[in-house]
């Protein structure tokens, strides 16, 4: 009886000291620091939000100066960031072959000049001796072909003098306009060719938007209309009016272009800088828009998801199907209903099951 007694009591002791260790073990998970959050409920949008696209910022006067003429570039008297005046010299092209022909059109006019002094002085005698009836009408017709052949001669060499005055506009490149020299693509030595781009320039302070929008849109897009622009790089954001709409993307993938100019502001934009354009659009919405800031969003490749609130106060990522962007919030298709509480921001890396408290 005795040896019962002590089997029992040894297994009821095991017992107690492995529940022990259970409790110590369960007490030691329950010491983890929790993740201090910050929780938002989903923003349910009824209105009819405004339409963002992407944007690229240009200068609204700008120039890709190239020559007419081939020659090797005998001076660049600019370099990049120069700031020029308009009418300033910037590129020098050997001009050799012009400087012979004018040469030759100079001379080609002073003889045209002495044949039109000659035949004008003929023509004016025998026009006195006509009228005295001392030459004959066939010999005054004579005169006078000679008369406006010389005339013509003329003309003719005055015209090849401005056409090389012209050809040598294109071997002294200058700018159209003052502004800042924004890239220099030939070298002293190079071959300048008909149509390559020798010098860019740009003119400061006055910027447009360049934005793509698509077809199931453009018809709200009218001109005139006041929209702003978010600069993503400097978190500006900026205003702004649609000067152009395009009515065809026959050229443009099935985009539409539209201008939008840059009112005078302080902020130091700079050409080719990436924007998003807001237009404040009327779009009827079939239902309300489920909208999460993006800074939100949590990603993993191409998966896109949120960490929301379990009900034993965990941290539990779920993949969420996105649509548009409007502005700093994105639209939740799918993953996420309205009312419910989503993480927004954390004092420590989140991950499946980490043990929050909520700010």
């Amino acid at each position: 009886m005795k040896k019962y007694i002590y089997i029992i009591a040894i297994f009821t002791t095991s017992l107690l000291i492995t529940s022990c260790g259970s409790e110590e073990k369960k007490a030691a998970v329950d010491t983890t620091p929790a993740i201090a959050v910050k929780v938002s409920k989903v923003a349910v949008n009824s209105n009819t939000p405004f339409l963002s696209v992407s944007g690229k910022i240009e200068a609204t006067n700008s120039a890709d100066l190239s020559t007419r003429m081939m020659g090797y570039v005998k001076n660049v008297h600019v370099n990049v960031g120069d700031k020029v005046r308009k009418g300033q010299l910037l590129v020098s092209i050997n001009n050799t072959d012009l400087q012979a022909k004018k040469g030759q059109v100079n001379a080609g006019i002073t003889q045209a000049k002495t044949a039109f002094t000659n035949a004008e002085k003929n023509y004016n005698r025998f026009k006195n001796l006509y009228e005295s009836k001392s030459v004959t009408q066939k010999e005054m017709d004579d005169m006078t072909a000679n008369y406006q052949m010389a005339k013509a001669g003329l003309e003719s060499a005055n015209q090849m003098k401005n056409e090389i005055n012209a050809q040598f506009a294109y071997s002294n490149i200058t700018a159209p306009f003052s502004g800042v020299i924004t890239s220099k693509n030939i070298e002293v030595g190079d071959m300048a060719n008909p149509g390559m781009p020798l010098i860019s320039l740009e003119a400061p302070d006055e910027f447009e938007v360049i934005a793509m929008v698509p077809e199931t849109e453009i018809s709200q897009i009218k001109k005139g209309t006041t929209v702003n622009i978010l600069v993503k790089s400097m978190d500006k954001t900026l205003k702004g009016k649609v000067t152009e709409v395009s009515t065809s993307a026959k050229n443009t993938g099935g985009q539409y272009l539209v201008k939008i100019n840059l009112d005078k502001t302080e902020v130091s934009i700079l050409s080719g800088m990436f924007a998003t354009v807001q237009f404040p659009v009327e779009r009827k919405t079939a239902s309300e828009l489920v909208l999460i800031p993006t800074d939100a969003i949590v990603t993993n490749g191409q998966l896109s998801g949120v960490y929301t609130v379990s009900e034993t106060n965990t941290a539990m990522l779920r993949w969420l199907r996105l649509g548009r962007t409007y502005g700093n919030n994105v639209a939740v298709l799918s993953g996420l209903n309205a009312d419910e509480s989503y993480i927004v921001s954390a004092e420590g890396k989140l991950f499946n099951g980490a043990k929050i408290s909520i700010q």
